[in-house]
């Protein structure tokens, strides 16, 4: 038996273990499909967002996050879409706040553009929130706007910055872009590792029509990682975050580089996350399309058995992984749904 099962043993209540013995303890709730930016990778430029109708509302997406809490999850990851363009979204962040107090929740954590940090950071601080990840994939403002189609530069430092002041821990999320920003990475740690942020870079991932072709934008972060040895002395070191990302340390800044690989080395194995989408749907692998409706249990009845006992279901159809592939006889996506449905 282990640790996490004698846990739940000693309260009465069984975890929940997916077929290949993982316990999922982390989940990625979406709040919303919708976002001020159209970054090149993850949506189309005219996207079509979902009706206000087929969300659910914060009360309701409080309730499914206390349903899981109750299940044994340990850490939840607010996304989006962009998660604070959502209108009213900290009543959601204030409520999950009670668990942060009582101890059955770890952490709860944000993915975010930074482009409404200026204004909400204190608040998430304020709220329990302890660290953020901002996704920043270069430091040249026309690039930057290129990349983003719609973002400012400008504005997401200044998020960055009131971040910090507010006492939220930075990590910057990099997505590795072939001709975009791959002669750009030293500066990007340079820059993140003198602010005593960690940085990670993300392989592209075959998720949604959006209209350019994946395989040219794709950088294999092996090819990454060769050229930056050519540069600096990477450390490995035994360091995690509860996600997929693998850490080194870089000798000449003292930072910490984290590499996420779905492409060239997956990390499906010891996968202890689900998503859930703003609308209820449980994905149990980001990179598959099986999915559960938790929507209609959560409205069916103010008792929460018929959530707890869909989400129990789900897991036991949770994949052994993802099956991504990007190359030119593979013209297309993996999965159909855009990376800003499901949440990053």
């Amino acid at each position: 038996m282990t640790i996490v099962e004698k846990n739940f043993t000693a309260m009465g209540t069984a975890p929940l273990i997916d077929p290949f013995g993982r316990a999922v303890t982390y989940i990625r709730v979406s709040v919303t499909d919708r976002c001020d930016f159209r970054c090149v990778y993850c949506m189309s430029e005219d996207m079509n967002f979902l009706p206000k109708r087929d969300l659910l509302t914060l009360e309701e997406l409080d309730r499914l996050c206390a349903a899981f809490i109750g299940l044994g999850t340990r850490k939840i990851r607010v996304t989006g879409g962009e998660p604070l363009v959502r209108r009213g979204i900290m009543t959601l962040f204030r409520s999950l706040s009670r668990h942060l107090e009582s101890g059955a929740l770890e952490e709860v954590t944000v993915t975010t553009n930074g482009s409404q940090l200026a204004k909400y950071a204190r608040e998430l601080f304020d709220c329990g929130v302890q660290r953020i990840n901002v996704s920043l994939d270069t430091l040249d403002a026309d690039r930057f706007r290129a990349v983003t189609r719609w973002g400012d530069l400008a504005r997401v430092m200044e998020g960055i910055d009131a971040a910090q002041e507010a006492g939220l821990a930075v990590k910057i999320n990099a997505v590795a872009l072939r001709g975009v920003n791959d002669d750009a990475f030293p500066q990007l740690i340079e820059w993140a590792h003198g602010r005593g942020m960690d940085l990670t870079f993300i392989e592209v991932m075959p998720l949604g029509d959006i209209d350019a072709a994946r395989v040219d934008q794709y950088l294999p972060l092996s090819d990454v990682r060769k050229s930056l040895m050519q540069r600096y002395s990477l450390e490995p070191i035994d360091y995690q975050t509860g996600g997929p990302a693998r850490y080194v340390r870089v000798k000449e800044t003292g930072g910490r580089l984290g590499f996420i690989t779905p492409m060239t080395h997956n990390f499906c194995e010891s996968c202890n996350r689900v998503r859930v989408t703003c609308t209820g749907t449980l994905y149990m692998c980001l990179g598959q399309e099986d999915a559960a409706d938790l929507r209609a249990p959560l409205r069916a009845s103010d008792s929460d058995d018929g959530l707890v006992g869909a989400i129990r279901d789900a897991i036991t159809r949770k994949p052994k992984g993802h099956d991504f592939i990007i190359d030119r006889a593979t013209a297309n996506p993996a999965v159909g749904r855009h990376m800003s449905v499901t949440g990053g």
